[in-house]
């Protein structure tokens, strides 16, 4: 991916600051890019940023002395090329298949099996007409990855969605889209911890933060897969491009397992959810017993708190997918256990879950550095063990071990970009 040759072609925008900003910044991680821009577009942008953040000249016109074929060069010479910021003039000209200016030969000159994103921006209004909307999915069709708009002020002063990426999405998206990992996975990976009522304002949770999760889902998003996180409420955030849910209780996880699973067939489930152990079942107060959920208790009395446990949703992941192939990789926190205890709880989760693989890190081995993760993944067949320093290290490993272990889904289509 390093060292990739970008083609920016930039329009007419307000928004083109924030693309000399993506550029600067793919410059900067080693990419060689090199600009187009409309005479739209220097109206907002400077020919001498744009050449001065990438080191080359500026191209503008399709039938500039010496230019005639350069369509046709730097289609071939682009390992991707990005519109962006992309207007709504810009999209229902290429859905037209118009070549009459040097972005839209480019376009038609593309090579289709290299990526091409665009990053649409433009007013609300105009991003909502139907002209816009079907020229959007006609270049979908024709395999060109779109990046969401974002919602907000847009320089109009109206409010709604319209805005163009911010740069890091831009970036993330430009490098994800080059990543070729020998096979692309479709993975769903669980976070956070579970948290369960005791009256309106309290909870019985667990210390889990969800960095795990969301670090593994940003390794595997910038390596190329399509990634789900299924996160707590208050967990790490999904990293760009990377569509997310949340929940809060066991019964909330619960049911959204089993729904993503039946709706997608995902290659693998990371199952890295810090999930309680217990729910309340019963509170009693003096002088009643009380559902949990409810009204603030009295934070003066005493409370005797009933709780129930909850069924291993780890055992029942692979029955409830619609991939009955699906690679199940379990996660076992263990706090100062003797290797014999942590043989066991894992020995445990191969036999009851029919786990693939399971990740065992102890508390007590952490340390106080925020990179570390001690941890050990084991394999099924028992054929060694992979010990890994970092969250980074855990995310390779279990990279390479999917992509070489996970049966291919037959006739997969893959979404675009979200």
């Amino acid at each position: 991916m390093s060292g990739s040759n970008l083609l920016f072609i930039v329009t007419g925008s307000i928004a083109g600051y924030k693309a000399c900003d993506a550029i600067s910044q793919l410059v900067q991680r080693g990419h060689r890019v090199r600009t187009v821009a409309t005479p739209s577009a220097l109206r907002f942008v400077g020919a001498a940023t744009l050449e001065g953040l990438t080191g080359e000249p500026v191209l503008s016109e399709l039938f500039a002395p010496g230019t005639a074929l350069e369509h046709i060069h730097l289609a071939r010479w682009a390992d991707a090329l990005v519109i962006c910021p992309a207007t709504a003039h810009t999209l229902n000209r290429l859905a037209a298949g118009l070549a009459d200016d040097l972005a839209g030969a480019l376009f038609l000159a593309h090579d289709r099996t290299k990526p091409f994103l665009v990053a649409p921006a433009m007013n609300p209004a105009m991003w909502r007409h139907p002209a816009t909307q079907a020229a959007v999915a006609k270049l979908r069709d024709w395999g060109l990855q779109f990046l969401a708009v974002g919602h907000g002020r847009t320089a109009c002063g109206e409010e709604g969605a319209g805005r163009l990426a911010e740069p890091e999405l831009i970036v993330a998206a430009v490098e994800a889209a080059l990543a070729r990992p020998s096979r692309r996975l479709r993975v769903l990976i669980t976070s956070g911890g579970t948290a369960e009522p005791i009256d309106g304002v309290r909870l019985l949770a667990n210390a889990s933060t969800g960095h795990t999760g969301a670090a593994l889902a940003a390794h595997f998003v910038r390596s190329g897969h399509e990634v789900t996180l299924l996160r707590a409420r208050n967990a790490a955030a999904a990293p760009p491009l990377c569509a997310e849910e949340t929940f809060l209780t066991f019964a909330d996880l619960d049911a959204a397992l089993t729904r993503l699973l039946d709706a997608e067939p995902f290659d693998a489930i990371v199952h890295a959810a810090a999930v309680g152990d217990f729910h309340v079942g019963s509170i009693t107060a003096p002088g009643a017993e009380r559902p949990p959920g409810g009204s603030k208790l009295d934070s003066h009395s005493p409370l005797r708190l009933g709780l129930q446990p909850n069924p291993k949703l780890v055992d029942s992941l692979r029955a409830r997918s619609r991939n009955p192939a699906l690679t199940v990789v379990a996660f076992k926190l263990t706090c100062d256990a003797t290797p014999a205890d942590t043989g066991a709880a894992v020995a445990r989760l191969f036999a009851d879950a029919g786990a693939d693989l399971v990740v065992h890190n102890d508390l007590v081995r952490r340390g106080s550095s925020p990179d570390a993760f001690p941890s050990e993944i084991h394999r099924r067949d028992g054929d060694g063990v992979e010990r890994c320093a970092t969250r980074e290290d855990l995310g390779v490993a279990l990279e390479r071990l999917l992509t070489a272990t996970a049966l291919p889904q037959p006739s997969l289509a893959h979404a675009p970009l979200p």
